[in-house]
Formats: C-alpha cells, structure tokens, sequence
C-alpha cells in the first residue's frame, strides 16, 4: 500500500521509499520519512495529499503519496524495511 491509497486518519508505518528519482527520496528522507517510522495521511486535497509525520503535516504531490509504501502499525516489520 502506498501513502497516496491509504485510508485517512490512520496510523501507518513505512516500511520502505520507493522513488524512481533520487531527488524524490532525498526529499522524503528530510522529512522524516524513513523505513519504521510512523505516518498519518490527515486527508487529500487538490490532488495533495496531507500527511503527518512526527508532529508536523506536509502536503505532498501524488507522485511522493504513491513512492511511501506502508505497513500497518501493528503489523511485524522484522526484515521487511529497506530503502531504495
């Protein structure tokens, strides 16, 4: 699942940042996202998507929504994050 099909107003961990340029993951990454941390989608407005990540909201294209793939929080991460 990726942040730009998640539900809204639920909790998700990333488990990885699928980007196919390197400029898109860097941008993530300076955001705090990164595999094992944990990220709400608030809402989707205009073609945005507004997330929270460690306390702060950020609206992100589509395009950054569908690079963070997601786990659900309570689902086992051993061996399944990564980056790239």
């Amino acid at each position: 699942m990726t942040a730009a099909s998640a539900q809204s107003d639920t909790t998700y961990i990333v488990s990885h940042i699928e980007a196919h340029e390197t400029g898109m993951k860097d941008f993530l990454l300076t955001l705090g996202c990164y595999p094992g941390e944990a990220i709400t989608v608030i809402s989707r407005l205009a073609g945005n998507v507004v997330i929270n990540i460690k306390n702060a909201r950020y609206s992100i294209d589509e395009e950054l929504a569908c690079a963070i793939k997601l786990a659900s929080a309570g689902a086992p991460m051993a061996g399944d994050l990564k980056v790239g």
